[in-house]
């Protein structure tokens, strides 16, 4: 795994991630924030192969994008995963519950950050078990927001799924503004095209006539989503 000088260091793991802290009760808050430290990375832009298998918890991103890219037969899916997700990518599935050839790759979309939840992190938990099953939750949701992508990608037309897949993203990571949904997230359109199913030039395309409708437009590396999201993508939020 590529890492910067000082890699070393420790972080207070709840208090880069305020919402681990917020799942202990006030009067033994504080005392869990100076006492939760993880080693720290930080990852630069470009390929990435993670680390080796290692016991404790995972890997929890602090800050930055991480795109996971799942091949089969020159087909691929992707995933993006971002601040607050919880990824173990050392974990393979066992051959049984497959027959197909699945390759599996890890790029940094924009300089990461990562907290290593190792064996000494797991001793913090049995003293503070509220963070154990807030990091449970973490790993549902990351399975649930998987789903969505899927029933997005199934969208017939391009322009939908990307206006969905930012709607989607800015639920997790946008600010509401006076002029609109902010989603500041550096998103090549090589990278919306993995995430939406589709080729470059098409990405292209549909983004230049979201933002002819004025639904979506760039600024200085963030989007802004303009009125209402999809109606397509309430319902499957709320299924």
């Amino acid at each position: 795994m590529s890492v910067d000088p000082g890699s070393h260091a420790l972080c207070h793991v709840l208090r880069e991630d305020p919402e681990l802290a917020d799942a202990i009760p006030a009067e033994r808050r504080q005392r869990a924030i100076e006492e939760c430290l993880a080693p720290v990375r930080s990852l630069p832009t470009g390929g990435w192969q993670p680390p080796a298998a290692t016991e404790g918890v995972g890997l929890l991103v602090l800050g930055g994008l991480i795109i996971r890219r799942v091949g089969i037969e020159g087909r691929h899916g992707a995933e993006l995963l971002g601040q607050g997700d919880v990824l173990r990518p050392w974990q393979r599935e066992p051959e049984s519950l497959t027959p197909l050839k699945v390759t599996t790759g890890w790029s940094i979309v924009d300089r990461a950050r990562i907290a290593l939840l190792d064996d000494d992190f797991v001793a913090f938990l049995g003293r503070y078990p509220e963070v154990a099953g807030c990091l449970v939750g973490r790993a549902l949701q990351r399975a649930r927001n998987l789903v969505v992508n899927i029933a997005i990608v199934h969208q017939a037309r391009v322009d939908v799924r990307l206006h969905m897949l930012l709607w989607h993203l800015a639920a997790r990571w946008g600010r509401v503004r006076s002029d609109g949904t902010a989603l500041p997230l550096r998103l090549t359109h090589t990278v919306l095209a993995d995430l939406v199913a589709a080729r470059r030039p098409t990405v292209t395309s549909a983004l230049s006539d979201l933002s002819r409708r004025g639904l979506v437009r760039l600024v200085d590396d963030t989007w802004l989503l303009v009125g209402d999201p999809p109606w397509e993508l309430l319902e499957l939020a709320s299924s």
